[in-house]
């Protein structure tokens, strides 16, 4: 989509997913939204402001449409045409409504024949089928939101929990400008100072000694430095994150796998080696999306087959966000554990000793839940009794960052864009940090400052180009 599409047009679109549901909805939006769809619809009531009415879609051809569409019409302009369907209309007048503009709302039942006509129709009467976050991007360039709003509006719409959900809206709240703002105006402040320093010199404005600009610009830093922390754990809210289950054969991952999913997944038996190829499931602890990968048993291959699903099994070790290394808390450790432990603990991992319900015939070799296998957290569990999933639910959490999220939950980055502009900003203000210390005239100091505002001026769009905006704007489905 094009930033210079005629923001004038009337667009048109269906609003709902595509195929059957029992309400379909197309969006009308522009100066003409009313006069084009009130000669295809049959109203009980005039149409009002924010004011929901009850009607019917009467059959019109498209030559009467584009001619009644010229002229505002009475509810019963169509009176006399066939009816199609009940359908609810809603009106929202300008400029309160989402995008600014004059936007009319038609619910009928979910049939694509319906919508579809009725988009036909409205096209024929001089609207114009709108581009993918069309809706959404007028919203953004009539001022109704800016564009960390607009990305929360996709977020919320790609949301696969409830918490991610949650996120979303708080960033469609503002949140994320909430916080950047205080920011942004520490440095415009500075920036007015140094320029009247250099504008007025002559008049005696003083100019700030360095220590005074470095003590600035430390507190311009410090809370972009926390907001930029923050992207460790809003990545994994927005993308979620994968654990892979590693063991060798016959110790419970399967079975602790099928815990963790709450139902029977991955095949179980009691002969080892059960699994040969990678069983995957996402779940949502806490409103994380996690991804877990049940993996073949870790040993000396007895087949070819067996041999791949290993081979499969340590790419998924290698390739996970977090690891849980399982072992048998019935059997006494091996070598093969060891070696796991030892690969593990050069990432995030859990050491889960499964089978705890048996662990009185092993010897005692590993530390209790809660204490720490080297540098890994260690878990007892029991697959077969569901005894301490709970506790490896939490670990895992911890492991994401889930209680210092609940901390951070008003306006953390979740946008790699965002992050990617925190970055330059941070850069920008640290090659001022340098210059202040180089003892460089104020006027090229001005210059990085200047160069750390635009990337915080880039998140919220107020010097966003349009490449940026077609970019994230194609993103969206059409219809929002």
């Amino acid at each position: 989509m094009s930033v210079g599409v005629n923001l004038d047009d009337t667009i048109v679109a269906i609003a709902t997913a595509p195929g059957r549901g029992g309400i379909g909805v197309v969006r009308l939006s522009g100066p003409d939204a009313r006069k084009i769809a009130m000669p295809m619809l049959r109203l009980k009531h005039e149409l009002e402001p924010g004011r929901a009415v009850f009607g019917e879609l009467v059959e019109v051809s498209p030559t009467l449409a584009a001619k009644d569409a010229a002229r505002v019409g009475h509810p019963s302009v169509s009176s006399d045409g066939q009816r199609v369907d009940e359908v609810v209309v809603t009106y929202f007048a300008k400029p309160h409504s989402y995008t600014t503009d004059d936007v009319v709302e038609i619910s009928a039942h979910g049939s694509p024949v319906v919508l579809r006509h009725i988009v036909e129709l409205c096209v024929a009467a001089g609207a114009r089928l709108a581009e993918p976050g069309e809706f959404t991007m007028r919203a953004f360039l009539n001022g109704r939101i800016d564009l960390t709003q607009a990305e929360a509006v996709r977020d919320l719409i790609d949301s696969q929990t409830l918490y991610q959900a949650k996120v979303a809206a708080q960033q469609l709240e503002g949140a994320l400008s909430r916080r950047l703002q205080p920011i942004k105006q520490k440095l415009v402040e500075l920036i007015a100072m140094l320029e009247a320093g250099i504008d007025f010199a002559e008049d005696d404005v003083s100019v700030m000694p360095d220590a005074t600009i470095l003590d600035h610009i430390a507190r311009i830093r410090t809370p972009l430095e926390e907001l930029a922390a923050s992207f460790a754990y809003g990545k994994i809210v927005h993308e979620g994150l994968t654990l892979a289950i590693v063991g060798r054969p016959n110790v419970g991952k399967s079975s602790l796998f099928n815990r963790l999913v709450e139902r029977e997944r991955a095949i179980v038996t009691a002969a080892p080696g059960t699994t040969r190829d990678l069983v995957t499931e996402t779940v949502a602890i806490e409103g994380i999306p996690v991804k877990l990968v049940d993996t073949a048993g870790i040993r000396h291959a007895l087949d070819e087959a067996e041999s791949i699903g290993i081979r499969k099994s340590m790419e998924a070790l290698a390739d996970a966000d977090l690891v849980l290394v399982v072992l048998d808390a019935s059997q006494p450790q091996t070598e093969e554990d060891d070696e796991l432990i030892a690969q593990a603990m050069q990432r995030a991992a859990i050491v889960v000793e499964n089978k705890c319900d048996l662990k009185e015939s092993k010897i005692p070799t590993s530390p209790k839940t809660g204490e720490k296998w080297g540098t890994q957290a260690c878990v007892c569990t029991s697959a077969l009794t569901g005894d301490g999933v709970a506790e490896l639910r939490a670990e895992i959490l911890q492991h994401i960052g889930g209680e210092a999220g609940t901390q951070i939950e008003s306006g953390f980055l979740t946008n790699v864009r965002h992050e990617g502009l925190i970055k330059d900003s941070l850069a920008a203000l640290g090659t001022a940090q340098t210059a202040v210390a180089g003892k460089i005239p104020h006027e090229m100091l001005l210059l990085d400052l200047y160069n750390a505002l635009r990337p915080l001026d880039a998140i919220t769009g107020a010097t966003t180009t349009d490449d940026i905006l077609n970019l994230i704007f194609s993103t969206f489905c059409i219809g929002k």
